[in-house]
Order: structure tokens, then C-alpha cells, then sequence
């Protein structure tokens, strides 16, 4: 662990001990406000290197000079080094898409993951645990089987199959509950009292998940920035629920501007299903307000009803706007995105692309602005979903006892979709 590591709140600036990782900002709860605390460094991460001389290797831990530890410490599965592929053809304009879904587990959950279980094993923890829809579950657990811990997943009573498949394979202690809010008070009480390492947010109201877990979202800046030579794009959209990609991505590309290695940032969207944050912007409230849903959505992975402030934060420092997503604009693009770039994604991850065309229609974002679009995580997370989204799906099942018929009903098919 680096020796030059404190903690700083994101909404009071006040600062704290290492010791206060699993913790929310104590100053701003006198003050009834609940904020997530970030690590700090006493000198800009990556400043020793020489200009833009990206460390050799591969994956997340090449860029263990921004990092809280070194790639000595690190428990990793090769994760980071996803691609960033061109997607001209969604009719989108310039776009660029992150695919994060080739990550180790299949979602951006594995940088999190990576970096906290590192930290955990090299501060003494002896559980990883996590509460989680899924995505950062199944991260959890492959990365605490990784490093030989135990883990304990908090989830809900529905939660999609193929995640739950992936945490009870990797050998975690799975508890499904039947009330979401539950997997708060049961994590927070494990870390209270057993000292177990939560990686992903602990209490309620959220603020966001392990602050060395949000260190291990920066790299996805850094991967950006070098794929494009370091020029740096206009616009990055990121499906948003607490906001750690976000707070990630606006806290690497801002480091990489501090050491001269870019000489902007780029303006961040957060694409939500709640509209939080759309009404902390437009309000300019300090804090973003709980919207809660009438019924569940399609896509979980951004379903929380309230943004955080280090969400809010990310937006305003890299002058970023939020939208506000249905689930009917999620199901097109979830299909969109398949049939158009072949890329299978969760409809979270979708989410970015549904804000862009919106984004473009109206003028925000300029025709010819270069835009990345962060894709998060694997539609074989939730297979399920697409099934009902697409109704070819339940077609007919053909007698191949008359393959002429069969073949017939074959080219009616290409025929119409042509």
C-alpha cells in the first residue's frame, strides 16, 4: 500500500485516516448529508513518469503508478485492457464504444473488484463481502476466490439467474433477501461487527462503493485517452446507478490533465433510470433526490432510486449533463446494439447510446463531437430479459420432416427483415 494515501469527503473536502475506508464522510452526517470519502494523494498519481509514457504490459494493474498499490499486490484475473471499438453504424454519429463486457466476469465490476480485494488482503481483511443486483457480486466473489477469502453476496430474491449461477460457482456464501433494503443492513452490520471488507456500498442512504474499488474505475480514462493518442474524446456516456464509473472516469481523466499528459477533460453524461440526477442539475441541489420507481425496470444494474453525491460531483466538475432513460428506449437499443455492432449487452449498458441519440436530436452534443460510450457488462448477465424483448425468440419450431416448408418459412423471415 502506498504510504501517501488519506481519505477526503467529496461534498466537505474533510479528511480522514485509511482507518475510515468503510465509512461515510462523519462530518457530513452531523450535517444530515451523506457523502462518499475518496482516497487522496499527496502528489498527483503517474507525476514521476515521463510524459505520456504509458507502462508497458497488459490489463488494469500496467497502471499500478496511479494506483493505491502495486502490481506486486494485486489480485487479478487480467482484467482492464478492453477494447474500444467504433460504432458508426447505430447512425449515431462519431461514437466509440468501451466494451467492458470482456472483462473476466463480464462486466466494468472486475476494476473495482481487482483493486478492493487487493486492498482488503493487504490491510488484513479475512471476507470479502457485497451487496449487489449482481454484477458486483459475481466480481466480488471471483476476485475473493482469487485471493483465497471467503465472501459473503447480499442480493435480491429476484435477481437474475445467470448472476446468481456465477456467484454460488465462484464459491461465495449467497444470502437472497426478500426486501432489497435488507442487503444494507446485513452487509453493514458484517463490517461492523466481524470486520468483513465490504467492496460494494454498505449503507443506506448510498454513497458509493470501496473507495479503492472507484480507484481501480480510473484506469478506464486512462485506457481512453491512450487508445485515442491522447486526444481526448468530447463526450463520455456512462450508465449510472451510485456512480463509480462515473467518479472513476472523471477522477483519471482529471489526473491525466494534471500531469500534462491531456489538456482537458472530457464532459461526462450519466444515463439513469431514475432522473436523480437530472433533478440535482437542474435544481442545484447539493443533494440529488430519491425518485423511486412504481415497479421494478429492466435493467437493475441502474435501478437505484436516488444518485450520490459523488455522481453529482463527477458531473459538476467536468461541466456534465444527466438523462434520464425508459425502458422502452433501453429494449430498442438493447436489441440495436446486438443486431447493429454484434456487441450483447445487459440494457443498462445500454443505456448510453438511448442518451446520445436523444443528446444528438436535440443539439446538446454537436453532430460532429467525438463521443465514447461505456458499455458495462454482458447481456448473458440476464438472458432472460432478452427473450421477452425480442419475440422471434418463441417462434414457431419447424417439422424438418418437410424441409421445403422449412426452408420456405425460413426465407419469409429474411425476406420481411430485409
Amino acid at each position: 500500500m502506498r504510504a501517501d494515501l488519506e481519505l477526503g469527503c467529496v461534498r466537505c473536502g474533510a479528511r480522514y485516516p485509511l482507518s475510515f475506508h468503510q465509512r461515510r464522510c462523519p462530518a457530513c452526517l452531523e450535517a444530515g448529508a451523506h457523502a462518499s470519502l475518496l482516497l487522496r494523494y499527496a502528489a498527483p498519481p503517474g507525476g514521476t513518469l515521463p510524459p505520456r509514457a504509458a507502462p508497458s504490459g497488459d490489463g488494469l494493474w500496467r497502471w499500478d503508478a496511479f494506483l493505491p498499490l502495486r502490481r506486486e499486490a494485486a489480485v487479478t484475473l487480467a482484467e482492464g485492457g478492453t477494447p474500444l471499438l467504433p460504432a458508426e453504424a447505430l447512425g449515431l454519429g462519431p461514437l466509440l464504444v468501451k466494451d467492458e463486457t470482456r472483462n473476466p466476469t463480464g462486466s466494468f465490476k472486475d476494476r473495482l473488484a481487482s483493486v478492493a480485494v487487493s486492498a482488503a488482503r493487504a490491510l488484513g481483511h479475512r471476507v470479502i463481502a457485497a451487496a449487489s443486483s449482481g454484477n458486483a457480486g459475481a466480481a466480488a466473489a471471483a476476485y475473493a476466490a482469487r485471493a483465497g477469502l471467503p465472501c459473503v453476496v447480499f442480493t435480491m430474491a429476484d435477481a437474475a439467474g445467470p448472476m446468481l449461477a456465477q456467484i454460488v460457482a465462484y464459491g461465495a456464501h449467497l444470502v437472497r433477501l426478500a426486501h432489497a433494503p435488507d442487503r444494507f443492513r446485513l452487509l453493514s452490520a458484517g463490517v461492523t461487527r466481524h470486520g468483513w471488507f465490504a467492496t460494494s456500498p454498505a449503507e443506506a442512504p448510498i454513497t458509493g462503493s470501496s473507495p479503492f474499488g472507484v480507484e481501480g474505475c480510473k484506469t478506464l480514462a486512462y485506457e481512453i485517452a491512450e487508445a485515442m493518442e491522447w486526444r481526448v474524446p468530447d463526450w463520455v456516456l456512462v450508465p449510472v446507478c451510485y456512480g463509480d464509473a462515473l467518479t472513476g472516469l472523471a477522477r483519471g481523466f482529471a489526473e491525466l490533465r494534471a500531469i500534462g499528459w491531456t489538456d482537458r477533460v472530457p464532459r461526462l453524461v450519466a444515463a439513469e433510470t431514475s432522473g436523480s440526477l437530472v433533478a440535482a442539475l437542474a435544481e442545484g441541489a447539493a443533494m440529488p433526490p430519491a425518485r423511486p420507481r412504481n415497479a421494478p425496470g429492466i435493467a437493475p444494474s441502474i435501478g437505484a432510486a436516488q444518485g450520490t453525491v459523488q455522481a453529482l460531483q463527477a458531473l459538476r466538475e467536468t461541466d456534465g449533463l444527466a438523462v434520464a432513460i425508459d425502458d422502452e428506449a433501453l429494449g430498442e437499443w438493447h436489441l440495436r446494439a446486438a443486431r447493429r455492432l454484434g456487441l450483447y449487452l445487459e440494457p443498462a449498458s445500454v443505456a448510453p447510446l438511448a442518451a446520445l441519440a436523444r443528446l444528438r436530436a436535440e443539439g446538446i452534443i454537436a453532430p460532429d463531437a467525438t463521443v465514447v460510450a461505456l458499455a458495462t457488462a454482458t447481456g448473458l448477465k440476464d438472458t432472460a430479459r432478452t427473450m421477452r424483448l425480442a419475440p422471434e425468440a418463441s417462434g414457431p419450431v419447424l417439422d424438418m420432416a418437410d424441409p421445403d416448408a422449412a426452408l420456405a418459412a425460413v426465407a419469409r423471415r429474411l425476406e420481411a427483415a430485409a
